[in-house]
């Protein structure tokens, strides 16, 4: 890994995002690049610092992501590589700043790489690491996007107030940084959004804004909205209009849609209300 800086930042939250397998409609990816982006466009103008970036041949295999040409407006050829890079925001009305990473899932020495990053976190003094994930699922896309919040380990879930984390089967390099987390006695916790399998063919800002509302919500901050509200609805309105096109799919969305009704139990509803309601309440005292 090559460090560029180690910035002096305080209390970092550690939020790490990758593309591919754990990036169902790029929900994931889109949450970090949202945090990075977000706070340029807000009036505190926080501005990403490049902190490190992975070793690229030492982790990808060029054949399974390879690098692509870029041609700029003279004409001059450039690759862009895949990998992963690690940023700092030094937040000004929080009590703490943010680690963000953001880069493509490597394809190898995944023990190495876990080891890499928490090596980086220590010398960071990162309090807490956050992993984002966004998988497919039978749920439909004009409900709530559902977020599941686990801790890989029942102490940790247990005082961090998420669920025990009671996957079983394969995973991904998220789960393996999680399970790197526990062994070094760092607190980790993992947010999946659920996205409609039949709508993962293009980025959904709805499942990016259900993750940036999760990080709100467990972390009890306000982070910038920006543009996701609008992208949300227009994501659905098009998923909507694909839907009616065919109509074993439209009857599939309602079925869906039947169900989840079905299930959604008052007090859930209850908690939900209550969340946005505390969400309004911080924004409004930190405006």
């Amino acid at each position: 890994m090559e460090i560029h800086q180690i910035p002096a930042l305080r209390s970092p939250v550690m939020v790490i995002a990758f593309s591919g397998w754990n990036d169902a409609g790029e929900a994931a990816t889109g949450a970090a690049s949202h945090l990075l982006g977000s706070w340029v466009d807000s009036k505190n103008d926080v501005v990403p610092e490049l902190i490190a970036e992975v070793d690229v041949e030492e982790f990808y295999d060029f054949q399974v992501n390879r690098p692509t040409v870029c041609i700029d407006e003279s004409s001059i050829r450039s690759l862009t590589w895949p990998g992963t890079q690690v940023f700092g925001l030094r937040t000004q009305e929080l009590d703490h700043d943010f680690v963000v990473i953001r880069g493509i899932e490597p394809s190898m020495k995944w023990k190495t790489f876990a080891a890499d990053i928490l090596d980086l976190a220590d010398d960071l003094e990162v309090d807490m690491v956050i992993t984002l994930g966004s998988m497919l699922a039978d749920t439909p896309h004009t409900r709530p996007i559902a977020v599941s919040g686990s801790g890989a380990h029942p102490e940790i879930a247990q005082r961090l107030g998420v669920e025990i984390s009671k996957y079983e089967g394969p995973t991904g390099i998220l789960g393996v940084i999680q399970d790197a987390c526990v062994r070094r006695g760092i607190d980790a916790v993992s947010m999946w959004a659920a996205i409609p399998h039949y709508a993962s063919g293009s980025p959904s800002p709805k499942a990016t804004l259900a993750l940036i509302n999760a990080l709100e919500d467990f972390l009890e901050i306000s982070l910038p909205q920006g543009d996701l509200h609008n992208q949300s609805h227009d994501w659905e309105v098009e998923v909507s209009e694909m839907a009616k096109e065919d109509s074993d799919v439209a009857e599939y969305v309602k079925a869906l849609e039947e169900s989840k009704d079905a299930a959604e139990l008052p007090e859930v509803s209850g908690e939900s209300i209550a969340r946005e309601l505390e969400r309004f309440l911080r924004r409004q005292s930190e405006s």
